[in-house]
Protein backbone atom coordinates (compact mmCIF):
# COMPACT_ATOMS: atom_id res chain seq x y z
CA UNK A 1 0.00 0.00 0.00
CA UNK A 2 1.02 3.71 -1.15
CA UNK A 3 -0.14 7.35 -0.27
CA UNK A 4 -1.37 6.93 -4.03
CA UNK A 5 -3.44 3.88 -3.76
CA UNK A 6 -4.91 5.91 0.03
CA UNK A 7 -5.58 8.48 -2.27
CA UNK A 8 -7.25 6.76 -5.13
CA UNK A 9 -9.35 5.23 -3.13
CA UNK A 10 -10.29 8.57 -1.55
CA UNK A 11 -10.34 9.74 -5.07
CA UNK A 12 -12.95 6.73 -6.03
CA UNK A 13 -15.19 7.96 -2.87
CA UNK A 14 -14.83 11.56 -3.36
CA UNK A 15 -16.21 11.35 -7.02
CA UNK A 16 -19.11 9.18 -6.01
CA UNK A 17 -19.79 11.56 -2.82
CA UNK A 18 -19.75 14.74 -5.45
CA UNK A 19 -22.72 12.38 -7.60
CA UNK A 20 -24.05 11.75 -4.15
CA UNK A 21 -24.43 15.25 -3.17
CA UNK A 22 -25.15 16.82 -6.63
CA UNK A 23 -28.27 14.68 -6.48
CA UNK A 24 -28.82 15.64 -3.00
CA UNK A 25 -29.39 18.98 -4.23
CA UNK A 26 -31.63 18.28 -6.68
CA UNK A 27 -33.58 17.10 -3.71
CA UNK A 28 -33.17 19.30 -1.12
CA UNK A 29 -33.33 22.34 -3.15
CA UNK A 30 -36.55 21.21 -4.89
CA UNK A 31 -37.31 19.82 -1.83
CA UNK A 32 -37.25 23.26 0.18
CA UNK A 33 -39.06 25.11 -2.99
CA UNK A 34 -41.54 22.62 -2.76
CA UNK A 35 -42.80 22.18 1.38
CA UNK A 36 -40.99 25.49 2.20
CA UNK A 37 -39.30 26.46 5.63
CA UNK A 38 -42.54 24.62 7.49
CA UNK A 39 -42.45 21.36 5.74
CA UNK A 40 -38.65 21.61 6.37
CA UNK A 41 -38.63 21.82 9.70
CA UNK A 42 -41.38 18.91 9.96
CA UNK A 43 -38.62 16.91 7.88
CA UNK A 44 -35.54 17.88 9.40
CA UNK A 45 -37.33 17.21 13.20
CA UNK A 46 -37.14 13.38 12.55
CA UNK A 47 -33.70 13.40 11.50
CA UNK A 48 -31.59 14.01 14.83
CA UNK A 49 -32.91 11.16 16.63
CA UNK A 50 -33.11 8.89 13.20
CA UNK A 51 -29.21 9.72 12.46
CA UNK A 52 -28.70 8.93 16.09
CA UNK A 53 -29.73 5.30 15.98
CA UNK A 54 -28.49 5.34 12.62
CA UNK A 55 -25.04 6.04 14.27
CA UNK A 56 -25.40 3.74 17.00
CA UNK A 57 -26.10 0.83 14.40
CA UNK A 58 -23.34 1.75 11.78
CA UNK A 59 -21.05 4.42 12.77
CA UNK A 60 -18.79 2.24 14.47
CA UNK A 61 -18.82 -1.09 13.55
CA UNK A 62 -18.39 -0.55 9.80
CA UNK A 63 -14.84 1.09 10.73
CA UNK A 64 -13.75 -1.89 12.98
CA UNK A 65 -14.97 -3.89 10.07
CA UNK A 66 -12.69 -2.32 7.51
CA UNK A 67 -9.31 -1.54 10.09
CA UNK A 68 -9.75 -5.38 11.31
CA UNK A 69 -9.79 -6.99 7.41
CA UNK A 70 -7.19 -4.34 6.73
CA UNK A 71 -4.72 -6.06 9.34
CA UNK A 72 -6.03 -9.79 8.51
CA UNK A 73 -5.23 -8.63 4.77
CA UNK A 74 -2.03 -7.25 5.09
CA UNK A 75 -0.60 -10.49 6.59
CA UNK A 76 -2.33 -12.25 4.00
CA UNK A 77 -5.38 -14.27 6.24
CA UNK A 78 -8.31 -13.80 3.38
CA UNK A 79 -9.78 -16.32 5.23
CA UNK A 80 -9.62 -14.25 8.60
CA UNK A 81 -10.44 -11.28 6.98
CA UNK A 82 -14.19 -12.84 5.40
CA UNK A 83 -15.04 -14.52 8.66
CA UNK A 84 -15.05 -11.20 9.91
CA UNK A 85 -17.09 -9.83 7.30
CA UNK A 86 -19.82 -13.20 8.23
CA UNK A 87 -19.99 -12.71 12.15
CA UNK A 88 -20.22 -8.62 11.70
CA UNK A 89 -23.17 -9.00 8.93
CA UNK A 90 -25.03 -10.79 11.48
CA UNK A 91 -24.70 -8.77 14.59
CA UNK A 92 -25.61 -5.39 12.34
CA UNK A 93 -29.05 -7.07 11.15
CA UNK A 94 -29.45 -8.09 14.89
CA UNK A 95 -28.94 -4.25 15.53
CA UNK A 96 -31.25 -3.03 12.71
CA UNK A 97 -33.71 -4.69 13.70
CA UNK A 98 -33.39 -3.12 17.10
CA UNK A 99 -33.35 0.08 16.51
CA UNK A 100 -35.84 0.47 13.58
CA UNK A 101 -38.04 -0.77 16.44
CA UNK A 102 -37.26 1.75 18.75
CA UNK A 103 -38.39 4.32 16.06
CA UNK A 104 -41.06 2.76 14.59
CA UNK A 105 -43.26 1.48 17.68
CA UNK A 106 -41.77 4.65 19.68
CA UNK A 107 -42.31 7.46 17.15
CA UNK A 108 -45.21 9.50 19.57
CA UNK A 109 -42.91 9.51 22.52
CA UNK A 110 -39.90 10.66 20.65
CA UNK A 111 -42.32 13.72 18.80
CA UNK A 112 -43.04 14.90 22.05
CA UNK A 113 -39.76 14.73 23.79
CA UNK A 114 -38.95 17.00 21.08
CA UNK A 115 -41.97 18.99 21.04
CA UNK A 116 -43.26 18.67 17.24
CA UNK A 117 -45.96 16.59 17.12
CA UNK A 118 -46.30 17.29 13.59
CA UNK A 119 -43.24 15.36 12.84
CA UNK A 120 -45.06 11.99 13.68
CA UNK A 121 -45.57 11.22 10.40
CA UNK A 122 -41.81 11.93 8.99
CA UNK A 123 -40.45 9.89 12.01
CA UNK A 124 -42.69 6.53 10.63
CA UNK A 125 -41.87 7.39 7.22
CA UNK A 126 -37.77 7.54 8.08
CA UNK A 127 -38.00 4.30 10.44
CA UNK A 128 -37.50 0.82 7.76
CA UNK A 129 -34.30 2.82 6.37
CA UNK A 130 -32.86 1.74 9.81
CA UNK A 131 -33.27 -2.32 8.89
CA UNK A 132 -31.42 -2.01 5.48
CA UNK A 133 -28.99 0.76 6.09
CA UNK A 134 -26.85 -1.57 8.94
CA UNK A 135 -26.67 -4.42 6.28
CA UNK A 136 -25.49 -2.16 3.85
CA UNK A 137 -22.73 -1.10 5.98
CA UNK A 138 -21.30 -4.69 6.86
CA UNK A 139 -20.68 -5.31 2.71
CA UNK A 140 -19.25 -1.85 2.89
CA UNK A 141 -16.80 -2.17 5.56
CA UNK A 142 -15.39 -5.19 4.28
CA UNK A 143 -14.62 -3.99 0.88
CA UNK A 144 -13.15 -0.98 2.24
CA UNK A 145 -10.98 -3.43 4.58
CA UNK A 146 -9.73 -4.67 1.43
CA UNK A 147 -8.97 -1.13 -0.25
CA UNK A 148 -11.87 -1.71 -2.59
CA UNK A 149 -13.34 1.58 -2.31
CA UNK A 150 -15.46 0.89 -5.72
CA UNK A 151 -18.78 -1.04 -3.63
CA UNK A 152 -19.11 1.89 -1.89
CA UNK A 153 -18.89 4.20 -4.43
CA UNK A 154 -21.50 2.51 -6.68
CA UNK A 155 -23.95 1.80 -3.49
CA UNK A 156 -24.04 5.13 -2.38
CA UNK A 157 -25.03 6.74 -5.78
CA UNK A 158 -27.40 4.24 -6.56
CA UNK A 159 -28.79 4.46 -2.54
CA UNK A 160 -29.10 8.35 -3.47
CA UNK A 161 -30.72 7.96 -6.50
CA UNK A 162 -33.75 5.49 -4.98
CA UNK A 163 -34.11 8.65 -1.75
CA UNK A 164 -34.11 11.76 -4.88
CA UNK A 165 -36.45 10.27 -7.09
CA UNK A 166 -39.21 8.59 -4.43
CA UNK A 167 -38.65 11.25 -1.97
CA UNK A 168 -39.64 14.27 -4.20
CA UNK A 169 -42.36 11.82 -6.29
CA UNK A 170 -44.06 11.31 -3.07
CA UNK A 171 -43.73 15.01 -1.21
CA UNK A 172 -45.38 16.24 -4.53
CA UNK A 173 -48.10 13.12 -4.69
CA UNK A 174 -49.19 13.82 -1.25
CA UNK A 175 -48.79 17.73 -0.77
CA UNK A 176 -52.55 18.40 -1.07
CA UNK A 177 -52.59 16.04 1.96
CA UNK A 178 -50.74 18.83 4.13
CA UNK A 179 -47.84 19.83 4.75
CA UNK A 180 -46.73 17.61 7.52
CA UNK A 181 -47.87 14.35 5.38
CA UNK A 182 -45.81 15.73 2.29
CA UNK A 183 -42.91 16.28 4.36
CA UNK A 184 -43.32 12.29 5.47
CA UNK A 185 -43.20 11.62 1.57
CA UNK A 186 -39.75 13.09 1.65
CA UNK A 187 -38.37 10.96 4.52
CA UNK A 188 -39.64 8.09 2.87
CA UNK A 189 -37.15 8.32 0.51
CA UNK A 190 -34.11 7.85 2.69
CA UNK A 191 -36.02 4.35 3.26
CA UNK A 192 -36.09 3.70 -0.46
CA UNK A 193 -32.49 4.77 -0.95
CA UNK A 194 -31.59 1.77 1.98
CA UNK A 195 -32.95 -0.69 -0.04
CA UNK A 196 -31.79 0.30 -3.94
CA UNK A 197 -27.99 0.77 -2.06
CA UNK A 198 -28.53 -2.58 -0.71
CA UNK A 199 -29.58 -4.33 -3.11
CA UNK A 200 -26.90 -2.89 -5.84
CA UNK A 201 -23.99 -3.80 -2.92
CA UNK A 202 -25.25 -7.63 -2.54
CA UNK A 203 -25.27 -8.06 -5.89
CA UNK A 204 -21.69 -6.92 -6.42
CA UNK A 205 -20.64 -8.81 -3.46
CA UNK A 206 -22.23 -12.57 -4.68
CA UNK A 207 -20.68 -11.20 -8.37
CA UNK A 208 -17.36 -11.10 -6.40
CA UNK A 209 -17.75 -13.74 -4.46
CA UNK A 210 -16.13 -16.78 -6.78
CA UNK A 211 -12.74 -14.39 -6.74
CA UNK A 212 -13.31 -13.57 -2.86
CA UNK A 213 -13.14 -17.36 -2.36
CA UNK A 214 -10.22 -18.09 -5.04
CA UNK A 215 -8.46 -15.47 -2.57
CA UNK A 216 -9.08 -17.35 0.55
CA UNK A 217 -8.02 -20.88 -0.79
CA UNK A 218 -4.78 -19.20 -2.02
CA UNK A 219 -4.10 -17.03 1.00
CA UNK A 220 -2.69 -17.74 4.43
CA UNK A 221 -5.30 -19.38 6.90
CA UNK A 222 -4.52 -17.96 10.16
CA UNK A 223 -5.77 -19.19 13.70
CA UNK A 224 -9.72 -19.93 13.43
CA UNK A 225 -11.03 -16.85 16.03
CA UNK A 226 -14.55 -17.64 17.45
CA UNK A 227 -17.59 -15.67 16.74
CA UNK A 228 -17.51 -14.50 19.99
CA UNK A 229 -13.93 -13.53 20.06
CA UNK A 230 -14.60 -11.22 16.46
CA UNK A 231 -17.30 -9.79 18.10
CA UNK A 232 -15.26 -8.76 20.96
CA UNK A 233 -12.60 -7.33 18.92
CA UNK A 234 -15.14 -5.57 16.63
CA UNK A 235 -17.14 -3.86 19.70
CA UNK A 236 -13.90 -3.05 21.58
CA UNK A 237 -13.22 -0.75 18.25
CA UNK A 238 -16.89 -0.04 17.07
CA UNK A 239 -18.16 0.89 20.67
CA UNK A 240 -15.68 4.14 21.41
CA UNK A 241 -16.43 5.14 17.60
CA UNK A 242 -20.10 4.91 18.14
CA UNK A 243 -20.29 6.71 21.25
CA UNK A 244 -18.23 9.47 19.39
CA UNK A 245 -19.83 9.57 16.41
CA UNK A 246 -23.30 9.32 18.28
CA UNK A 247 -21.97 12.62 20.19
CA UNK A 248 -23.08 14.86 17.65
CA UNK A 249 -26.24 13.52 16.75
CA UNK A 250 -27.45 13.43 20.33
CA UNK A 251 -26.35 17.19 20.76
CA UNK A 252 -28.63 17.52 17.63
CA UNK A 253 -31.34 15.64 19.17
CA UNK A 254 -31.31 18.03 22.09
CA UNK A 255 -30.80 21.31 19.51
CA UNK A 256 -34.04 20.28 18.18
CA UNK A 257 -35.70 20.68 21.41
CA UNK A 258 -33.60 23.43 22.87
CA UNK A 259 -33.92 25.76 19.70
CA UNK A 260 -37.40 25.34 19.53
CA UNK A 261 -37.95 26.08 23.56
CA UNK A 262 -35.53 29.03 23.46
CA UNK A 263 -37.46 30.52 20.79
CA UNK A 264 -40.54 30.01 22.28
CA UNK A 265 -39.03 31.06 25.41
CA UNK A 266 -38.67 34.72 23.70
CA UNK A 267 -41.92 35.13 22.09
CA UNK A 268 -42.01 33.12 19.00
CA UNK A 269 -45.05 30.95 18.01
CA UNK A 270 -44.24 27.36 17.94
CA UNK A 271 -44.92 27.07 14.34
CA UNK A 272 -42.56 30.44 13.42
CA UNK A 273 -39.64 28.56 15.72
CA UNK A 274 -39.85 25.40 13.69
CA UNK A 275 -39.79 27.61 10.86
CA UNK A 276 -36.59 29.14 11.77
CA UNK A 277 -35.24 25.72 12.80
CA UNK A 278 -35.78 24.45 9.15
CA UNK A 279 -33.66 27.63 7.82
CA UNK A 280 -31.20 26.34 10.02
CA UNK A 281 -31.44 22.77 9.59
CA UNK A 282 -32.96 22.21 6.42
CA UNK A 283 -31.88 25.27 4.08
CA UNK A 284 -28.13 26.58 5.71
CA UNK A 285 -26.65 23.56 7.30
CA UNK A 286 -27.02 21.55 4.39
CA UNK A 287 -24.44 23.68 2.52
CA UNK A 288 -21.56 23.26 4.64
CA UNK A 289 -22.24 18.93 4.54
CA UNK A 290 -20.75 19.60 0.81
CA UNK A 291 -17.33 19.75 1.19
CA UNK A 292 -17.74 16.65 3.09
CA UNK A 293 -17.60 14.98 -0.03
CA UNK A 294 -14.48 14.34 -0.23
CA UNK A 295 -13.53 14.70 3.35
CA UNK A 296 -15.56 11.75 4.35
CA UNK A 297 -14.23 9.75 1.68
CA UNK A 298 -10.44 10.74 2.74
CA UNK A 299 -11.28 9.87 6.07
CA UNK A 300 -12.66 6.61 4.71
CA UNK A 301 -9.77 5.75 2.90
CA UNK A 302 -7.32 7.20 5.62
CA UNK A 303 -8.66 4.13 8.40
CA UNK A 304 -7.50 1.24 6.76
CA UNK A 305 -4.13 3.00 5.23
CA UNK A 306 -2.79 4.24 8.84
CA UNK A 307 -3.98 0.96 10.30
CA UNK A 308 -1.76 -0.32 7.32
CA UNK A 309 1.36 0.97 7.62
CA UNK A 310 0.89 1.81 11.85
CA UNK A 311 0.82 -2.39 12.04
CA UNK A 312 4.04 -2.94 9.58
CA UNK A 313 5.91 -0.39 11.28
CA UNK A 314 6.33 1.98 8.54
CA UNK A 315 7.10 5.76 10.33
CA UNK A 316 7.81 6.95 6.78
CA UNK A 317 4.41 5.79 5.45
CA UNK A 318 2.68 6.53 8.57
CA UNK A 319 3.80 10.45 8.35
CA UNK A 320 3.17 10.88 5.06
CA UNK A 321 -0.38 9.43 5.12
CA UNK A 322 -1.02 12.13 7.73
CA UNK A 323 0.37 14.63 6.08
CA UNK A 324 -1.28 14.11 2.73
CA UNK A 325 -4.72 13.67 4.62
CA UNK A 326 -4.00 17.21 6.88
CA UNK A 327 -2.95 18.65 3.34
CA UNK A 328 -6.04 17.65 1.11
CA UNK A 329 -8.51 18.17 4.11
CA UNK A 330 -7.68 21.89 4.55
CA UNK A 331 -7.13 22.28 0.83
CA UNK A 332 -10.87 21.56 0.48
CA UNK A 333 -11.98 22.92 3.34
CA UNK A 334 -10.74 26.36 3.76
CA UNK A 335 -12.19 27.73 0.07
CA UNK A 336 -15.43 25.99 0.81
CA UNK A 337 -16.03 28.00 4.43
CA UNK A 338 -14.94 30.89 2.69
CA UNK A 339 -17.02 30.91 -0.30
CA UNK A 340 -20.23 29.86 1.59
CA UNK A 341 -19.59 33.24 3.95
CA UNK A 342 -19.07 35.99 1.27
CA UNK A 343 -21.63 34.54 -0.66
CA UNK A 344 -24.08 33.17 1.84
CA UNK A 345 -27.08 35.25 0.68
CA UNK A 346 -26.56 35.37 -3.59
CA UNK A 347 -26.08 31.12 -2.95
CA UNK A 348 -29.16 30.89 -0.81
CA UNK A 349 -31.40 33.13 -2.96
CA UNK A 350 -30.24 31.08 -6.12
CA UNK A 351 -30.83 27.41 -4.47
CA UNK A 352 -34.95 28.91 -3.17
CA UNK A 353 -35.96 31.29 -5.40
CA UNK A 354 -39.75 30.18 -4.46
CA UNK A 355 -39.03 31.05 -0.69
CA UNK A 356 -37.06 34.58 -1.08
CA UNK A 357 -38.07 35.59 2.71
CA UNK A 358 -36.74 32.14 4.08
CA UNK A 359 -33.59 32.24 1.92
CA UNK A 360 -32.34 35.50 2.97
CA UNK A 361 -33.12 34.88 6.45
CA UNK A 362 -31.11 31.82 6.36
CA UNK A 363 -28.25 33.54 5.01
CA UNK A 364 -27.45 35.20 7.73
CA UNK A 365 -27.70 31.86 9.61
CA UNK A 366 -24.99 30.47 6.76
CA UNK A 367 -22.54 33.43 7.55
CA UNK A 368 -22.01 31.60 10.92
CA UNK A 369 -22.28 28.12 10.01
CA UNK A 370 -19.77 28.43 6.97
CA UNK A 371 -17.13 28.99 9.51
CA UNK A 372 -17.21 25.83 10.69
CA UNK A 373 -16.37 23.55 7.17
CA UNK A 374 -13.19 24.28 8.37
CA UNK A 375 -13.10 22.60 11.39
CA UNK A 376 -15.53 19.91 10.79
CA UNK A 377 -13.25 18.75 7.40
CA UNK A 378 -10.12 18.75 10.39
CA UNK A 379 -11.72 17.37 12.86
CA UNK A 380 -13.21 14.19 10.06
CA UNK A 381 -9.79 13.75 9.06
CA UNK A 382 -7.56 13.41 12.34
CA UNK A 383 -10.47 11.37 14.00
CA UNK A 384 -9.43 8.94 11.46
CA UNK A 385 -6.26 9.14 11.80
CA UNK A 386 -6.64 8.28 15.35
CA UNK A 387 -9.37 5.69 14.70
CA UNK A 388 -6.42 4.40 12.53
CA UNK A 389 -4.35 4.37 15.35
CA UNK A 390 -5.72 2.31 17.63
CA UNK A 391 -6.43 5.70 19.71
CA UNK A 392 -10.77 5.86 19.12
CA UNK A 393 -11.53 6.95 22.45
CA UNK A 394 -9.31 10.20 21.82
CA UNK A 395 -11.53 11.68 19.37
CA UNK A 396 -14.49 10.48 21.20
CA UNK A 397 -13.90 12.70 24.29
CA UNK A 398 -12.54 15.71 22.71
CA UNK A 399 -15.84 16.04 20.36
CA UNK A 400 -17.49 15.52 23.90
CA UNK A 401 -15.62 19.04 25.17
CA UNK A 402 -17.08 20.31 22.01
CA UNK A 403 -20.35 19.61 22.37
CA UNK A 404 -20.55 20.86 25.51
CA UNK A 405 -19.31 24.34 24.21
CA UNK A 406 -22.51 24.01 21.82
CA UNK A 407 -24.65 23.22 24.30
CA UNK A 408 -23.56 26.71 26.12
CA UNK A 409 -23.61 28.55 23.62
CA UNK A 410 -27.03 27.44 21.48
CA UNK A 411 -28.45 27.58 25.21
CA UNK A 412 -27.42 31.07 25.71
CA UNK A 413 -27.01 32.92 22.34
CA UNK A 414 -30.24 31.64 21.03
CA UNK A 415 -32.17 33.03 23.48
CA UNK A 416 -31.26 36.68 22.41
CA UNK A 417 -33.80 37.94 19.72
CA UNK A 418 -31.12 39.69 17.94
CA UNK A 419 -29.40 36.55 17.21
CA UNK A 420 -31.83 33.66 18.16
CA UNK A 421 -31.36 30.53 15.87
CA UNK A 422 -27.58 32.27 14.53
CA UNK A 423 -26.92 30.74 17.96
CA UNK A 424 -27.40 27.18 16.93
CA UNK A 425 -25.44 27.62 14.55
CA UNK A 426 -22.24 29.58 16.64
CA UNK A 427 -22.69 26.53 19.04
CA UNK A 428 -22.12 24.35 15.75
CA UNK A 429 -18.56 26.24 14.70
CA UNK A 430 -17.75 26.55 18.43
CA UNK A 431 -17.67 22.49 18.89
CA UNK A 432 -16.08 21.66 15.62
CA UNK A 433 -12.76 24.16 16.62
CA UNK A 434 -12.50 22.91 20.07
CA UNK A 435 -12.76 19.44 18.96
CA UNK A 436 -10.36 19.83 16.22
CA UNK A 437 -7.71 21.75 17.92
CA UNK A 438 -7.42 18.84 20.80
CA UNK A 439 -7.87 16.21 17.45
CA UNK A 440 -4.46 18.27 16.55
CA UNK A 441 -2.52 17.88 19.71
CA UNK A 442 -2.72 14.16 20.07
CA UNK A 443 -2.16 13.24 15.98
CA UNK A 444 0.98 15.27 16.86
CA UNK A 445 1.77 13.56 19.95
CA UNK A 446 1.17 10.11 18.88
CA UNK A 447 2.52 10.24 14.97
CA UNK A 448 5.44 12.46 15.80
CA UNK A 449 4.21 14.24 12.44
CA UNK A 450 5.85 17.87 11.70
CA UNK A 451 3.70 20.16 9.93
CA UNK A 452 5.21 23.14 8.01
CA UNK A 453 3.63 26.39 8.98
CA UNK A 454 4.42 27.46 5.62
CA UNK A 455 2.19 24.67 3.55
CA UNK A 456 0.04 24.01 5.68
CA UNK A 457 -1.26 28.00 7.05
CA UNK A 458 0.01 30.38 5.00
CA UNK A 459 0.48 28.94 1.12
CA UNK A 460 -3.49 27.89 1.83
CA UNK A 461 -4.67 31.10 3.27
CA UNK A 462 -3.18 33.47 0.66
CA UNK A 463 -4.49 31.31 -2.19
CA UNK A 464 -7.86 31.35 -0.28
CA UNK A 465 -7.94 35.08 0.24
CA UNK A 466 -6.48 35.63 -3.49
CA UNK A 467 -9.50 34.00 -4.37
CA UNK A 468 -12.35 35.70 -2.23
CA UNK A 469 -11.22 38.95 -3.16
CA UNK A 470 -11.61 37.87 -7.21
CA UNK A 471 -14.80 36.06 -6.53
CA UNK A 472 -16.68 39.73 -4.98
CA UNK A 473 -14.78 42.14 -7.56
CA UNK A 474 -16.38 39.44 -10.23
CA UNK A 475 -19.94 39.03 -8.18
CA UNK A 476 -20.34 42.93 -7.52
CA UNK A 477 -19.11 43.71 -10.76
CA UNK A 478 -21.62 42.07 -12.89
CA UNK A 479 -24.54 41.91 -10.64
CA UNK A 480 -26.32 44.86 -12.07
CA UNK A 481 -26.20 43.46 -15.51
CA UNK A 482 -26.71 39.68 -15.48
CA UNK A 483 -28.78 38.87 -12.49
CA UNK A 484 -27.79 36.94 -9.00
CA UNK A 485 -28.08 33.56 -10.86
CA UNK A 486 -25.45 34.01 -13.20
CA UNK A 487 -23.43 36.22 -11.30
CA UNK A 488 -22.72 33.96 -8.40
CA UNK A 489 -22.26 30.91 -10.74
CA UNK A 490 -19.76 33.38 -12.95
CA UNK A 491 -18.13 34.58 -9.05
CA UNK A 492 -17.62 31.03 -7.92
CA UNK A 493 -16.21 29.69 -11.11
CA UNK A 494 -13.94 32.77 -10.89
CA UNK A 495 -12.85 31.70 -7.85
CA UNK A 496 -12.06 28.11 -8.24
CA UNK A 497 -9.93 28.63 -10.97
CA UNK A 498 -7.74 31.60 -8.90
CA UNK A 499 -7.63 29.31 -6.08
CA UNK A 500 -5.93 26.24 -8.52
CA UNK A 501 -3.83 28.64 -9.98
CA UNK A 502 -2.91 30.64 -6.81
CA UNK A 503 -1.86 27.02 -5.40
CA UNK A 504 0.16 25.85 -8.42
CA UNK A 505 2.23 29.14 -8.24
CA UNK A 506 2.74 28.98 -4.79
CA UNK A 507 3.75 25.10 -5.06
CA UNK A 508 0.75 24.06 -2.51
CA UNK A 509 -0.04 20.78 -4.39
CA UNK A 510 2.10 18.19 -6.20
CA UNK A 511 1.33 15.53 -8.61
CA UNK A 512 0.38 13.15 -6.31
CA UNK A 513 -2.52 15.03 -5.34
CA UNK A 514 -3.57 14.88 -8.58
CA UNK A 515 -4.31 11.30 -8.37
CA UNK A 516 -7.35 12.46 -6.54
CA UNK A 517 -8.75 13.87 -9.91
CA UNK A 518 -9.98 12.02 -12.32
CA UNK A 519 -7.31 11.97 -15.37
CA UNK A 520 -4.83 13.91 -12.88
CA UNK A 521 -2.25 11.82 -14.27
CA UNK A 522 -2.07 13.19 -17.88
CA UNK A 523 -2.86 16.50 -16.20
CA UNK A 524 -0.02 16.17 -13.61
CA UNK A 525 2.05 15.53 -16.55
CA UNK A 526 1.17 18.90 -18.67
CA UNK A 527 1.09 21.17 -15.47
CA UNK A 528 4.85 19.85 -15.05
CA UNK A 529 6.12 20.52 -18.73
CA UNK A 530 4.61 23.78 -18.52
CA UNK A 531 6.61 24.22 -15.07
CA UNK A 532 3.50 24.95 -12.66
CA UNK A 533 3.54 21.86 -10.83
CA UNK A 534 6.23 20.54 -8.39
CA UNK A 535 6.99 16.84 -8.46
Amino acid sequence: MSNKSFLKGAAILGAAGIIVKIMGAFFRIPLGNIIGSEGMGYYQASYPIYVLLLTVSTAGIPTAISKLVAEKNAVGDRYGAHRIFKVSFRLLLIVGIVTFSIMFFGAKTLVGFIKNDKAYYSMLAVSPALLFVPVMAAFRGYFQGLQDMFPTAISQIFEQFGRVVIGIALAMFLLPKGIEVAAAGASFGAASGAITGTLIVMVIYYKRKGKILIGIQNGIKGKEESASYIIKKILAIAIPITIGAAILPVMNTIDAALVMRRLTAIGYTQDVANSLYGQFTGMAAPLINLPQVLTVALAMSLVPAISHFYKKNDHKGLEETVLAGTRVALLIGLPAAIGLVILAKPIMLLLYPLQMDSAASAAEVLKVLGWGVIFLTLVQTFTAILQGLGKPIIPVINLFIGAIFKIAFTYTLTAIPAINVKGAAAGTVAAYLVASILNFIYVKKYTKTKFSLVNFVIKPVVAVGAMAISVMFIYNTIINFVGNKIATLGGVATGGVIYIFMLLCLGAVTSEDFQMVPGGSKISKILNKIGLLKK
